[in-house]
C-alpha cells in the first residue's frame, strides 16, 4: 500500500463565501486539487429562474470570474478544481470556462460535465415509474405542491467526479452532488478505491464533511473565538489523505484560525443527524467510533470510521413556491424604549386589522433585548435603543404589500423617538420553500462528458 498523501483544499463552503479563500490557496500552493461548494437547497431554484430568462445562465458566475483570476495558475500547479458551480446550466457553465481559456491563450483544458441530477422536467415520467416523491421528514403528500415545484435535483454521488478525473478533466463541473463527494471523487480517482470499499469510502466521506462548509472547521463559528488569531486572514482546511483513508486536516502556514480538536469536533457534529447512520450516495457512514487526535500545530488526525454498503435510493432537494414574505424595521429610542416598542407593535398590528386584514404568518422581534427568546427576558434589563422587526407572511401578495405600507406611518402618528426607517418601504418577496423526497437510484441516469479548449 502507498504512503503517498493527496491534499485537497476546500476554498469555498457556499455561493457567497470569501472571494480571495481559493485564491490563497492556489497561491499558497503545496495542493493537488481546489473544491468549491456554491450549492444551497435554495440556490438550486433561483439558478432555475435564471436559466428560465436566459438558456446561457443558471451556474455560479463566481465561478468563472474566479477561474478567470487562477487559471494560468491552476495549469501551472496542476492544480485541478471540482465544484458544483455547473448549477442547473453545466454546459453554459464549461462554455464560458473555454472562453477563459481562450482570454488567457491556454490550450488543452479539460472540463468534465456531469449531468443527470437535474429532474425538473422530468417529474411526471418518474411518476409514472414509481417515484413517489412523499415528503421523507414528514410523509405529506407530493401533490400538494407539485403545481408550485421550482427546482428538483439529486443528491449524486462521487462517482461522476472521479470518472470525469479519470477522462482527464482538469475541471470538474457538476450541479447537485453531495458536499463530501466533491472531496470524495478525487480520492477515489488517485487510489483507485472500489465503490464497495466502504471503510475508505466512509473515511473519505468523513474528511469531505469535516471541510466542506469551508473555514468553520479552521476557527469559523468556534465556540472559543477569542482565542482565535488573525481571523481577518483565516486559512481555508486542506485534507492530506492516504491510500488507507487515514487523514489529516490543517491548513497552510501563515494563515489564521485554528485546527485543533476543538475545531474539528464541531465541524463533525454540524449537519449530522444521526451519527450512527450519515447517508450518503455512496455509504452509509457510522461515525460514533472515529478517532481523532492532535498531530501537531493546527494539525488533526483522523482514523477507524466505518462504513456499511449505501441504501438503494438518492435524496432528492425540491423547492417550491410557499406565498411571500415582507419584513421591515424601526429603531425605537428614548427611556423605557423596550416598553415603547412593544407599544409601536401593538399599534401597527391594531391599525392593519381594523383595516380588514390578518396574515397567515407574522412575526414581531424587539432586537437589543433577547430577539430569540422573549418569553423570558432577562430581568431588570433597560436599554435606550430597541431595533423593532416587524413581518409576515401570506399567500396573498396584495396583503404583504398592504403590511409595507403600515410601518413608515406611525414615525408621525406614535409615540416619539421613532427612527430608522430607511430604504422604502419592505418589498414583498417570494418565498422559496424545502421538500425533500426520494427516489430508487434505478431511475436516475447521470453522464459524464468532457468538453475541451483546442
Amino acid at each position: 500500500m502507498s504512503n503517498r498523501i493527496v491534499r485537497i483544499a476546500n476554498g469555498q463552503g457556499f455561493w457567497g463565501d470569501s472571494i480571495e479563500a481559493p485564491v490563497q490557496l492556489v497561491e499558497g500552493g503545496g495542493i493537488d486539487y481546489l473544491t468549491l461548494d456554491y450549492l444551497a437547497e435554495v440556490t438550486m431554484s433561483i439558478m432555475q429562474r435564471q436559466k428560465e430568462k436566459n438558456p446561457e445562465a443558471g451556474y455560479a458566475r463566481d465561478f468563472v470570474e474566479l477561474i478567470d483570476r487562477i487559471l494560468p495558475q491552476l495549469m501551472e500547479k496542476n492544480i485541478k478544481v471540482i465544484a458544483n458551480a455547473g448549477g442547473v446550466n453545466s454546459p453554459a457553465a464549461a462554455k464560458a470556462l473555454l472562453k477563459v481559456a481562450e482570454k488567457h491563450n491556454i490550450s488543452g483544458l479539460k472540463i468534465g460535465i456531469i449531468v443527470g441530477d437535474d429532474i425538473l422536467y422530468s417529474i411526471d415520467d418518474l411518476q409514472a415509474k414509481g417515484a413517489t416523491f412523499a415528503n421523507m421528514e414528514n410523509g405529506e403528500n407530493f401533490s400538494d405542491i407539485k403545481d408550485k415545484v421550482k427546482s428538483a435535483n439529486v443528491y449524486i454521488g462521487a462517482e461522476p467526479i472521479a470518472k470525469a478525473l479519470d477522462m482527464g478533466a482538469h475541471i470538474v463541473l457538476a450541479g447537485r452532488v453531495t458536499d463530501p463527494a466533491l472531496a470524495l471523487g478525487p480520492m477515489i480517482h488517485e487510489f483507485g478505491w472500489k465503490m464497495d470499499d466502504f471503510h475508505r469510502l466512509a473515511m473519505g466521506t468523513l474528511a469531505g464533511h469535516i471541510t466542506e462548509c469551508g473555514a468553520q472547521c479552521t476557527g469559523g463559528n468556534y465556540s472559543r473565538w477569542w482565542d482565535i488569531k488573525d481571523y481577518a486572514g483565516i486559512g481555508y482546511p486542506v485534507i492530506e489523505i492516504e491510500e488507507s483513508g487515514e487523514f489529516v486536516i490543517t491548513k497552510q502556514k501563515g494563515t489564521g484560525g485554528i485546527v485543533n480538536l476543538m475545531s474539528i469536533s464541531e465541524q463533525l457534529l454540524y449537519e449530522m443527524g444521526d451519527p450512527n447512520n450519515y447517508i450518503s450516495p455512496d455509504v452509509v457512514v457510522d461515525f460514533t467510533g472515529v478517532k481523532i487526535k492532535e498531530d501537531g500545530e493546527n494539525r488533526v488526525k483522523a482514523m477507524d470510521v466505518n462504513g456499511i454498503e449505501p441504501t438503494e435510493f438518492y435524496k432528492v432537494s425540491l423547492s417550491y413556491f410557499a406565498g411571500y414574505k415582507a419584513s421591515g424595521q424601526l429603531t425605537v429610542s428614548g427611556p423605557r424604549a423596550l416598553d415603547k416598542a412593544k407599544l409601536v407593535a401593538e399599534i401597527i398590528w391594531e391599525r392593519l386589522k381594523r383595516a380588514g386584514y390578518s396574515f397567515e404568518e407574522t412575526s414581531t422581534e424587539f432586537l437589543g433585548v433577547s430577539p430569540c427568546d422573549m418569553e423570558h427576558p432577562p430581568k431588570e434589563f433597560e436599554v435606550n435603543g430597541i431595533v423593532l422587526r416587524l413581518g409576515v407572511r401570506d399567500e396573498d401578495r396584495d396583503k404583504v404589500v398592504r403590511f409595507s405600507k403600515e410601518i413608515a406611518p406611525v414615525i408621525t402618528s406614535g409615540p416619539p423617538g421613532i427612527t430608522g426607517f430607511a430604504g422604502g418601504r419592505p418589498k414583498p418577496q417570494e418565498i422559496i420553500a424545502y421538500w425533500p423526497a426520494l427516489i430508487p437510484k434505478t431511475l436516475i441516469k447521470t453522464s459524464v462528458h468532457i468538453v475541451e479548449e483546442k
